[in-house]
């Protein structure tokens, strides 16, 4: 049978990702003759075959993948007939629409880590070894395609050997863009030696990474642990642990299957586990720590020569985004003793990811490297091109183009001047990279949002989107689901349709619009802002609604105990007044009223913390729950809240707590024939996500984006202008 010729387009993670060698391998087995190329959208192949090789051909690309390419889809066309000789990889092919898929940064490979360890390979403690398989890619990367000259990699020039190894399709480090070694590589500017015996003399380091600078310092060291809090201005805040290898890990935590292969897997996130012998400075309040394994050779190199556990945290100070440059590290220079650094540029910054496993699921609290930027089939083609600028707190950013959405990694809170700053970076970094440019933003209905500031100072459509819709509707479409749903969104804040401060919500959603059939019963944020910083003042207006001002003044518990009598008369007129006591439905807020009740803290220093110390003391023996009241959709909880104030058992009231939250959305899921959808920053909380999870197993939360507002532009694209 005669040859045809074939065009065929590739769209996925396929480059940086040693695609083109895969397919010229499978070319040479097939004997066809053609080209392959990167392209603005993807791969490019034309190749002369008959119909039945060709169809071999492609199930072969199907099913023999490289390990860090995935697939999209596959488009094959017939064309013109054209001559071929033999098959060739040829230079990029450049377009005017980009829609390809950026590579992840990847931890190290086996091979690679083979070779570190190897005394007769040329690359033998090379700490910034890679190849086709593994290492930096996003955190470099300028524009697409993705090759060398596009990466920070173009200022260093490749010696010989490395070129050699680099111009051959059959190495493994064939257009590896980042290759290198101690000849013409990224050079570290101080030996492993000294960098351990820092750790070792109980030193702070900043380190340089891959998108970004980690603080460092032994976590077996009562003292530096605890200066370093203090340096960073990090209270209680769990701090990240990172081991050489799954054993160690296994020693400081227990860690079930699911947990391993999160551990161990090419992405290397920062897995949240239950601890055993661990230093108490590490995690204050919790026995819930997060370890991940040292995923570059450098980290590596690190811990072998030390053999114990390092704190490894980012280098920024709190509500700022982590440092990417030289200058900016060197602004901390009060916080850490040594700077460990390297000459490769951090051209995008990145921080770890951070996941949870629950009832065997993957829960993302933060997507980052490893796992972005992230691109999202959509249920549907999309009008135009749009921006999403997603939330306040934890933001994370999105641009979408026909059937596609590419979400950002982590940005943080828009609190500093920096990180609003980064955020415009990380916005303006997506469109350099891709060549685009919106014609539409979406962003939340609250206007003192940083991030809806700037939605409209730009000169587009701007379309603007409930908080807690936008998470429903990003898991409906993460799970492709195109019916209606029953969501319940939980969290500490977003503003609601009538000018209320939302957080306790039942939607009936769908992709066009949604309806509120229950909300917790509002209350009053005493102090405003304040109140989420001191749970004592959430508490205190609970109870005057509860038990008005006569009986909350009678009463001696851990809440009226933590403000004085004048206080709380000061503070009852307020709260009969509304004077700076903002209306509030939210699940988080009513998290921290129980635990100041019940005296677990009065004041907190992080989001959520609250929750994250109610999880140490529930009970699974205890599963009876308090009364409530659900009338014309309200939610009331003031028969929990008289009776919680009665009972001194702490571990029997958060119980209780905790299976009354879960009665509540079973109730009202009963009331509904609709799937139940769960999302907001609440159900972060283990305990929580776990009781639901047992009561109604079928509940659908999301495993691609994050479960609280670093999902919100994904939501916000959702509602975007689309097609009909």
């Amino acid at each position: 049978m005669n040859c045809l010729s074939y065009n065929i387009e590739i769209d996925g993670t396929v480059q940086g990702v040693g695609f083109r060698p895969f397919i010229y391998t499978l070319a040479i087995r097939y004997n066809l003759n053609g080209t392959v190329s990167n392209g603005s959208n993807g791969v490019e192949i034309f190749i002369n075959s008959t119909p039945k090789i060709l169809k071999l051909f492609i199930s072969s690309i199907k099913n023999e993948l490289p390990p860090l390419a995935s697939i999209n889809s596959i488009s094959i066309k017939e064309v013109s007939s054209i001559e071929f000789n033999n098959f060739k990889i040829i230079r990029s092919q450049n377009r005017d629409s980009i829609s390809v898929n950026i590579p992840p940064d990847i931890s190290i490979c086996k091979e690679c880590e083979e070779e570190l360890f190897n005394p007769n390979n040329r690359r033998y403690n090379y700490p910034f070894i890679n190849c086709t398989n593994c290492g930096v890619r996003y955190s470099i990367i300028y524009d697409l395609p993705y090759d060398r000259e596009n990466t920070a990699m173009r200022e260093f020039s490749m010696c010989q050997d490395c070129k050699k190894e680099y111009n051959n399709p059959l190495d493994r480090r064939y257009h590896a863009q980042p290759i290198g070694c101690f000849k013409c590589g990224v050079q570290l500017k101080d030996k492993i030696k000294d960098i351990v015996k820092f750790i070792d003399d109980g030193k702070i380091l900043a380190i340089k990474g891959v998108g970004g600078y980690h603080f460092v310092c032994d976590a077996t060291n009562h003292i530096a642990i605890n200066r370093l809090r203090e340096k960073k201005g990090r209270a209680t805040k769990p701090f990240a642990i990172m081991v050489k290898d799954i054993n160690m890990a296994h020693e400081m935590a227990y860690i079930n299957l699911k947990e391993e292969e999160l551990l161990t897997s090419k992405e290397r996130p920062i897995v949240l586990l239950n601890s055993k012998n661990i230093d108490s400075a590490i995690s204050p309040n919790s026995l819930r720590i997060g370890i991940f394994i040292a995923y570059t050779p450098l980290h590596i190199l690190i811990l072998k020569e030390l053999n114990s556990p390092i704190v490894a945290t980012s280098a920024n100070i709190t509500d700022e985004p982590i440092a990417t440059k030289t200058k900016d590290i060197e602004k901390l220079s009060n916080i850490y003793d040594y700077l460990i650094d390297h000459d490769r540029d951090i051209v995008n910054g990145c921080d770890d990811s951070v996941v949870m496993v629950i009832k065997n699921q993957t829960i993302f609290i933060r997507r980052a490297r490893g796992y972005t930027p992230v691109s999202i089939k959509l249920p549907f083609k999309l009008k135009g091109k749009i921006l999403a600028v997603g939330a306040n707190q934890k933001n994370t950013i999105a641009i979408a183009f026909k059937d596609k959405a590419i979400i950002s990694p982590h940005i943080g809170d828009l609190d500093a001047i920096k990180s609003i700053e980064y955020f415009k970076d990380s916005i303006n970094n997506l469109k350099r990279i891709y060549q685009f440019e919106p014609n539409e933003v979406v962003c939340d209905i609250h206007p003192n949002y940083e991030s809806t500031k700037y939605a409209k100072s730009l000169n587009i459509r701007v379309k603007e989107v409930q908080h807690h819709y936008a998470h429903i509707i990003g898991v409906m479409a993460e799970k492709n689901l195109s019916k209606e749903v029953l969501g319940v969104s939980f969290d500490g804040t977003g503003l609601g349709d009538d000018g209320k401060l939302w957080g306790g919500e039942f939607l009936i959603s769908n992709y066009n619009e949604y309806k509120r059939v229950a909300h917790f019963k509002y209350f009053k944020l005493l102090g405003g802002a304040r109140a989420i910083k001191e749970p004592k003042r959430v508490a205190l207006s609970l109870l005057f609604d509860s038990l008005g001002e006569d009986k909350t003044l009678e009463l001696d518990n851990p809440t009226t105990r933590a403000f004085s009598e004048s206080e709380i008369k000061t503070q009852y007129l307020m709260w009969k007044k509304g004077l700076n006591a903002p209306f509030s439905s939210s699940v988080g807020r009513i998290f921290d009223a129980i635990a100041s009740i019940v005296g677990i803290c009065q004041v907190i220093s992080f989001e959520g913390e609250s929750g994250m110390r109610m999880e140490e003391f529930y009970n699974k023996n205890i599963t009876n729950w308090y009364p409530f009241q659900i009338q014309e959709n309200i939610i009331n909880i003031e028969p929990l809240i008289k009776e919680i104030v009665q009972e001194s058992n702490i571990e029997i009231a958060i119980s209780k707590f905790f299976n009354t939250l879960v009665e509540i959305i079973y109730v009202i899921y009963k009331r509904y024939n609709l799937p139940l959808v769960l999302s907001g920053g609440v159900f972060q909380n283990r305990i929580l996500l776990e009781l639901v999870l047992n009561k109604i197993p079928t509940a659908i939360i999301p495993n691609k984006i994050p479960i609280n507002d670093g999902g919100i532009a994904f939501g916000q694209i959702i509602s975007a202008t689309r097609e009909l």
